[in-house]
Formats: structure tokens, sequence, C-alpha cells
């Protein structure tokens, strides 16, 4: 439905549409500058089958009349025309903002006011902060933190004392520079001439006096704000640090630009759709509850560990969970599985075992269907399950070499790409964490077919890492050295007949006991390595020497790989 008329207090007209059922959750979308509500065209679409969309042209764009002088842009009058549209298209029954740039500036001013209370059930602001809070921010106690965050930001912005200027402005508008620029950095369309002219008001009228005499304007209304982290204009900070002022506020930082209704639209909408349906009354998603503001790094985060029955898998669990994250722990032993949840849960934190067996492709997709249905899309995915195995090349048999590639390889293949896949169309970043070896890079004559599937684990990791960038997913491979785990209790020692071989797995086990590198130590580096956003992690000193000597003196290493062991 479009062409609906509102008119405001001062007798502007806007031009609202309105799309979806009359009797739906209603949304409504406000746009910034220089854009008109077609920039909602992509999120209107991803919504209105279940939410009733209003979008309208703000004063000055589109369709809209223009205010005649400057003091028509002021915040009071765009919060006047917020409430305009509200009680011709939404009267009776409060409804849900979702705003970008300046409408989110706008909106900010209309949530905190006395003007429109009860009449909004909750907030989504993107790329718009309050100009107030960024006002107490600028004033805060110097600190170094203070000063640096508020130099941050002003380099960020200096583009809004340009457009503050007079005349110069404009001639950018009407020479069609700025709309070029618009275009070729954000790869957005070009704004009409009168609509980016116009406002321009916006910055001259609000900025400098919100700044200079902020207010510390505050709402109960529930709040998520949506934080593009490769936004080019306003820092995290500015956007985030306003926990003392919404009581009840979501952060979710989206990997994108600071067009993000444009550039992930179904992102957008999935995050109002989550927050809508909660405040409406349904349940939370896990999304939005590990959204909330207060916790720590880890709190409410979920993370997925295979090969968690034990080792450094069990390790890697209980360090996580200590932090405050839930753990999906699975392993192809359910009792090892359900020995590590009673651990984790005997530290406070939600575990839930699931038997698995990473080199079932399908087994491995039900996995990843079960956890995003009852737990939400992960936050960190651990893809530890491994075997051992060594001796000769040529007593390696082919099914060796299939059950180690499938293990090895697969299983970290299948868990990347199940859940890889979540995570990018999830939208909101993550990391996948893949227990490769030091043998990636070590090798040696006793370890062809163990060194090669861990070696292809290092080298995709790196393609990964590459290819998910622009997801905001992290991708680490960790390279631990001789750890102390069950591992070589149950590693194949080839071309041996049985009592030879478990003497080797006997010795092995003893040598790794003395070397007395406890997988505890292993987890507590691949946690640091997630939280630093690391390319390779290499664990204990020789593997740490040990890429130092690959790199170095690749010869050394060769000659020492026809060493026996």
């Amino acid at each position: 439905m479009s062409g609906i008329t509102v008119t405001t207090r001062d007798g502007l007209r806007l031009a609202a549409h309105v799309h979806g059922d009359a009797a739906a959750p209603v949304v409504v979308a406000v746009h910034g500058y220089p854009d008109d509500h077609r920039v909602w065209d992509g999120v209107v679409a991803a919504l209105r089958a279940d939410h009733r969309v209003i979008a309208y042209d703000v004063r000055g764009t589109g369709a809209s009349d223009a205010p005649p002088d400057r003091a028509g842009y002021d915040l009071d009058r765009l919060a006047d025309d917020l409430a305009a549209v509200l009680d011709r298209l939404s009267p009776d029954r409060a409804v849900h903002l979702l705003a970008h740039d300046w409408g989110a500036i706008a909106c900010w001013h209309a949530v905190t006011g006395e003007r429109l209370r009860g009449r909004i059930a909750s907030y989504t602001s993107i790329s718009g902060p309050c100009l107030d809070h960024v006002g107490l921010q600028f004033h805060r106690r110097a600190t170094p933190r203070v000063l640096r965050e508020n130099l941050q930001q002003a380099a960020r912005s200096w583009y809004t004392a340009l457009f503050r200027m007079p005349v110069l402005p404009e001639l950018a508008v009407r020479s069609g520079a700025l709309g070029a620029v618009l275009a070729a950095r954000e790869g957005v369309p070009r704004p009409t001439k009168r609509d980016a002219v116009n406002g321009l008001q916006l910055y001259r009228r609000n900025i400098a006096p919100r700044i200079a005499r902020p207010q510390p304007r505050r709402t109960d209304v529930p709040v998520q704000v949506l934080v593009p982290t490769r936004d080019a204009y306003l820092t995290d900070a500015a956007q985030t640090d306003v926990a003392g002022y919404a009581v009840d506020l979501r952060v979710r930082r989206i990997p994108a630009g600071h067009w993000l209704p444009r550039s992930r639209p179904a992102v957008v909408a999935r995050c109002v759709r989550e927050l809508v349906a909660h405040v409406e009354g349904g349940p939370e998603a896990p999304a939005l509850r590990r959204a909330r503001a207060g916790g720590g790094r880890w709190t409410d985060r979920l993370v997925v560990v295979t090969g968690a029955g034990s080792g450094i898998g069990r390790a890697t669990a209980l360090a996580f969970a200590r932090r405050g994250a839930a753990v999906a722990v699975a392993d192809r032993d359910a009792a090892g599985a359900a020995r590590t949840v009673d651990a984790v849960r005997a530290l406070g934190a939600a575990a839930t075992a699931h038997e698995v067996d990473v080199a079932d492709g399908a087994a491995m997709a039900r996995f990843a269907r079960e956890v995003a249905d009852r737990h939400g899309v992960p936050d960190v995915v651990v893809n530890n399950a491994g075997i051992g195995l060594a001796g000769r090349f040529a007593d390696t048999t082919e099914a060796d070499w299939q059950r180690i590639v499938d293990v090895n390889l697969w299983g970290v293949i299948h868990g990347c790409r199940l859940f890889g896949e979540q995570l990018r169309e999830h939208g909101e970043g993550g990391h996948l964490v893949n227990v490769a070896s030091a043998a990636a890079y070590l090798p040696h004559r006793s370890l062809a077919a163990y060194a090669t599937t861990k070696s292809a684990v290092l080298t995709l990791s790196a393609c990964l890492r590459a290819e998910l960038a622009d997801d905001g997913i992290g991708v680490t491979a960790v390279c631990p050295g001789i750890v102390h785990t069950d591992i070589t209790a149950t590693a194949r020692f080839v071309g041996l007949d049985p009592p030879a071989e478990r003497h080797r797995q006997r010795a092995a086990t003893a040598a790794y006991r003395r070397r007395n590198y406890p997988p505890e130590r292993v987890a507590e580096r691949l946690v640091r390595a997630v939280e630093r956003d690391v390319a390779l992690a290499p664990v204990t000193p020789e593997a740490h020497l040990g890429l130092l000597a690959s790199r170095l003196t690749p010869g050394l290493l060769r000659a020492l790989a026809r060493r026996e062991l």
C-alpha cells in the first residue's frame, strides 16, 4: 500500500508506504541521510509476510514536503513527525521502531523523550547514536581511553564539520561530487540533489547544540543496537556506550559497512523479528539473549567442541565454560561426552552431550541442525576430533588412509562447511577453530598419513580465513606439539603385530606423560587465540621452535625427518 499522506503538526505532508497484514506487529522504519524510504526495500521484503511495515519519507526527502527553514529540521520536529505517523497509521497499537543514520538519531530523541511514552514497544538502532549521549561521551573525565575514543570518533566525523559550512556542501551536492563519492565508496545509489541539499540542515541545526549542552536522556523501551563493524563514520563506542541510558539494552555486531540495511537486509530483518517476537510475548531467541549488555566476553555464548569426550576437547569445553559459555559437547564416545557435560555443569555452565562420529557427513549434518534448533547458531566451533596413526608409508593400507582422512580431514571439513554456513547466514560473525598439529609443518618418516591430514587442515584453515574474513568469521588453526592425552593410547602403529603395537602405544604414552604438557594448557592457549583472532596458534615450545625452523631452516628439518622416533 502506497500513497498515504500524513500531515505533520506544522502542516507538512509526509509520504508513507505501508506493507503487510494490518493485524500483525507493526514495524516503523525511519531512514537517514541522504536516503529515502527505499533504503528499507530489502528489509521490508523480508518482514512483510508476518509484520505490518510502515516506511515513510522524512521531511525534506522523497515525496514528502520540505520545511521552509532550518528550524524545521530540529530533532523535536522529527519526533513530532514520528508521532504524526503513529497517530495516523497505528493509533491504537504500540509500534516497533527500526531506524538508520539520522533516522536513528531522531528516533533516539523520540524514544528518550516523553512525547511518545507508551507508544513504542521496542527500538532497533543502526548507525545513529543519540546526539546527547555522544555529547556526554565527549564531556567525560579525560582518561587515556576516553581521549582515544573521542579522537577516533572526531576523525571519523570529519564530514560533519564540512556539512555545517556555508555554500561549499551545496556545491559538492549540486556538482554531483558527493553522490559520486558515496556511490564509489559505499556502493549505494546516488541521492537526489534535492534530498541531499535539504538534509544538510540536519547537521547545521542539531549537532553543535546537542554536543555542547548534552542531557542524560534515558528510556525503558527495549533497545537493540545493530553495530556495523566496518562503519566508516561511527566508532563502536559511539554507538554502544549507552548502557546507562537504556535499561533494557542489547548490542549485536554485524560484519558490514555503514549502509547495513542495503547490504545485509535479511540479517537486519531477522534481528528485528527476534526482538519483536520476544517483546510481543514470545521466547527470547538465543542470539538475542546473548546480545544482552552487561555480561562478560563469553557470558551466554555457545561453543561447539568435537572430540570433547577427553583430552584437548574436554579441556577446551571446560575452559570456555569457566568463562561463562554454554557448550555443546560432541564425541563418538557417548560415555566420555556425558562425563564432560557433568564436569561443565559442575562449573555452573550449561552443556549438552551429542554422540557424533565426525567422519559421518550425514550424522554431522543432523548434529549441526540439532544444535541450531535447540540452542541457536553457535559463536565458536572447535573442530578438535582426531585420531593418531604412525608407521611407514609402505605399511599404511588404503583402509588406514581412508579412516585417518575421514576423521582428521573430513571431520574438520564437515564442521567448517556445516557450521560455517550457519555462521554466514546468521550474519553476526563467529569463529572456527581447527585443531591441527605441529606435525603439519614438521615432517617425519613415520608420520606420512597423520602429518598429511594435519597439513591439509592447516592449509584449509588459512584458505577459509581469507574467504570468511568479509563475513566477520575468524578461523584459527591450533597446532599443538607433544601433549599428554589419550591419543597415544589409541593411535595406530601400522606394520606391527598386535603385541608390538600395544608396546609402542604404551611407550608413546609414557613418553608423553614424562613430557607433562597437559591438555588444559592447550585449551587456555586456544581460548586466547580465539579472543585475539590469530590465524595460527602453535602450542608447546617445540611447536613454536618447529614453526620457526620450518621457515628459516627447512633443510635441517628434512634431515631430522629421516631419523627414527
